[in-house]
């Protein structure tokens, strides 16, 4: 660490103050604590001139620092402010610590539309938060908030109930708060936190927000102004499942009144099918993500066990959870493991047909509950007629391995987000990628953005792109199957 330092132990500064420890460093960068008053940010000259460039900060705000051959741009904050990193400051002490992040964040918002403040320097004196341009993946503002707010939890804003978690310190009226002050929206679902209000007087407490136009009060859910149409979930590299979701699982859960009124009340169960490496887990964990109600799984590793009577008990004991934190989300892995033809040679006898017998009550049950349930299986020819039958799983959809157009979706998306050479030859990339499984993609694109910056890059070239391409397993075979429907579209 000592070897890395730009100004060592004790160098004093133009002020009279002395350097005595790094806080946090970067590549253009590095913050020192001093025995005085002040901390100060040491920076190359060429990003404390793209900063003045961009209006971040005035040039004329920093000073000279030399050391040996080197010279550098340093700016004074006092310590009663934080100087810190945003990618690894600690979290907020208080509502007005936040609120301080959050006007910061949304003041630089203003300065550029395209940085990323992930990897920034934040500023608290001067309410700014300093891009630092790295090549790595932009992160949205919602990203950049929460994982501040969490104190480095990577969770967006737009995950209000487990932000709420994360943050029991704070009431959630003062969250609301910070997320509005930094621009971004209160999301759709953020009146569906978990028994904090009775839900007729979260709706009072909402409209009454509407209709006053005003900061959220303690204690005091808010509804967004965004239409509820804005809420749509994205999976990219899997447009027909985006879509799928979107129609019978989104568009229902965020716009119920609308349904209601036609006697849909919740979403259908559903079946994802497909052979292994196809994109099912993936889809359905971006799924929950996103909707992010309270999750819970059913698996052979967590609820199968060798003793008669237990493993449905365990099926039981899951359900209720899940309907007692309703809204809630219920995800059945590897169905075949419990759910297979009773009438099959392969079942354990009276075991199995008593599983299969749990799930046939508690399915229709835990739906009228608020249960969202998910199954996943590699063989859909095992599973058992009765639990396939309509009322219990209405979408039986299949998923295959990923076309050379879904392939380029996922990529323009990766590369949409990271500074790439004019001549990427994105071909090429499709030609290696295609038929393979989308989370391949995903790991070529982060593994020639690691190597780019390891190699001292500014941006993703096609050297990197065949170097982590070669990481790759060469034995898959490809497979273009599509995604197709087994269900009627309702």
């Amino acid at each position: 660490m000592a070897a890395d330092l730009w100004l060592p132990k004790g160098f004093e500064l133009p002020d009279g103050s002395k350097i005595r420890s790094l806080l946090y460093s970067g590549d253009e960068w590095q913050i020192f604590d001093t025995n005085g008053s002040n901390n100060i940010l040491l920076t190359r000259p060429e990003l404390a001139r793209k900063w003045d460039e961009f209006g971040f900060l005035d040039e004329s705000m920093f000073g000279n620092v030399a050391f040996g051959s080197e010279s550098f741009r340093s700016l004074c904050s006092h310590k009663k402010y934080t100087l810190a990193a945003v990618e690894n400051g600690k979290s907020p002490e208080s509502k007005v610590d936040a609120l301080a992040f959050a006007f910061a964040l949304k003041e630089s918002r203003k300065l550029s539309e395209d940085a990323s403040f992930h990897d920034a320097v934040y500023v608290e004196q001067y309410s700014r938060l300093l891009p630092t341009w790295t090549l790595t993946p932009h992160l949205e503002d919602e990203v950049v908030l929460g994982t501040w707010i969490t104190g480095g939890v990577v969770i967006s804003t737009e995950s209000f109930r487990r932000l709420t978690n994360l943050t029991g310190w704070m009431p959630v009226g003062d969250l609301a708060e910070i997320v509005k002050a930094a621009g971004c929206n209160i999301p759709a679902d953020a009146g569906l936190l978990a028994k904090r209000k009775p839900v007729s007087q979260a709706k009072n407490d909402a409209k009454a927000a509407i209709a006053k136009e005003a900061v959220v009060e303690p204690n005091q859910l808010q509804t967004p102004e965004e239409p509820v149409e804005a809420k749509v979930f994205k999976l990219p590299g899997r447009p027909l499942l985006e879509e799928f979701f979107n129609e019978h699982v989104i568009d229902i859960i965020f716009d119920t009144e609308k349904y209601k009124a036609l006697g849909i009340d919740f979403p259908s169960a559903i079946v994802l099918y497909g052979p292994p490496g196809c994109g099912k887990t993936y889809a359905v964990e971006r799924l929950v993500e996103f909707i992010d109600w309270p999750s819970f799984s059913i698996d052979s590793n967590s609820v199968g066990s060798s003793y008669i009577h237990e493993t449905s008990k365990k099926i039981s004991e899951v359900f209720d959870k899940a309907i007692d934190s309703a809204p809630s989300v219920v995800v059945i892995d590897e169905m075949e493991s419990f759910l297979s033809d009773r009438r099959s040679g392969c079942s354990s006898g009276l075991h199995h047909v008593e599983e299969v017998a749990e799930f046939l009550r508690r399915i229709p049950e835990a739906i009228k509950n608020k249960v969202l349930i998910i199954a996943m299986t590699n063989w859909i020819e095992m599973i058992d007629p009765a639990i396939l039958r309509r009322g219990r799983f209405d979408h039986i959809v299949e998923v295959g391995m990923p076309s050379r157009e879904e392939v380029a979706s996922l990529i323009d998306s990766l590369l949409s987000k990271l500074p790439k050479a004019d001549d990427l030859n994105v071909d090429k990339i499709l030609d290696a990628l295609t038929g393979k499984a989308l989370s391949d993609s995903a790991f070529v694109i982060r593994e020639a953005a690691r190597l780019a910056a390891k190699g001292g890059k500014a941006e993703l070239d096609q050297e990197s792109i065949v170097v982590a391409l070669k990481s790759l397993p060469k034995d898959l075979a490809k497979n273009n199957r599509r995604i197709g429907f087994d269900c009627d579209d309702k």
